[in-house]
């Protein structure tokens, strides 16, 4: 048994699982991307599902995109949901981008995600100028709505962030325009990777994972010199 605090000071136990890998028999056509991604783990429930088979899955049935905020989907399954969905956070067996549904079974979901007031979200949005505000090397993202993402290539959907973690502060106040902050979907992602949500700590693991070659590079020779 492993015994695991997931979210908001719930423990609970799970087994061990073994490595079995989730295996995509078929296609699955949901109307939306947390239905198609909840189906395809419970036929999967206790094997490790890829990054890539959970974005083929997301993929939308008829135009063939893989949606830029399927993490925040799959986030919405563990958080709002109540399924404990396992990932490299929480065991060193699963690696980066590795998901496991040990269970069919919800959870208690007493601390569900804060949702923005509608009427706040427009005056974020103002704020920050209709674009996503993720700050990197002192430049700002400036992605907006339907622009299409230079990464990814998929079409951005600006969402509503808080600016705190939740897993470091759970009670953001959804009238508080200064307390959120408007993001792409890409970099939502990249947010939840920076922060380790078990201890509130910064990830380094994948921080380094998505450095560039060169600044691995400078990584390396920094921490070799240091450990000589």
């Amino acid at each position: 048994m492993v015994n695991i605090d997931l979210f908001d000071n719930i423990n609970i136990e799970v087994e061990c699982v073994p490595k079995e890998y989730a295996e995509l028999k078929k296609s699955y056509t949901q109307k939306s991307i947390k239905k198609r991604l909840e189906a395809f783990l419970f036929d999967n429930v206790g094997r490790i599902a890829t990054r890539e088979q959970i974005q083929e899955v997301a993929k939308d049935p008829i135009s063939g995109r893989i949606p830029e905020n399927w993490h925040q989907r799959l986030s919405e399954l563990r958080t709002d949901d109540g399924y404990t969905i396992l990932s490299s956070r929480d065991g060193r067996d699963i690696k980066i981008s590795e998901y496991i549904l040990v269970s069919p079974q919800k959870r208690s979901t007493a601390n569900k995600r804060i949702i923005i007031n509608p009427a706040t979200w427009l005056e974020v949005l103002k704020q920050g100028s209709n674009c996503c505000q993720w700050e990197e090397g002192g430049l700002i993202c400036g992605l907006k709505d339907g622009d299409i993402d230079p990464v990814t290539g998929g079409r951005v959907k600006l969402t509503p962030d808080h600016k705190t973690p939740h897993s470091m502060c759970s009670n953001i106040d959804p009238n508080d325009a200064n307390a959120w902050q408007p993001l792409c979907g890409r970099h939502q992602v990249v947010k939840k990777n920076y922060w380790d949500h078990s201890t509130g700590k910064m990830n380094f693991h994948a921080v380094v994972q998505a450095a560039s070659l060169e600044e691995k590079k400078m990584i390396y020779d920094l921490l070799t010199d240091f450990f000589s």
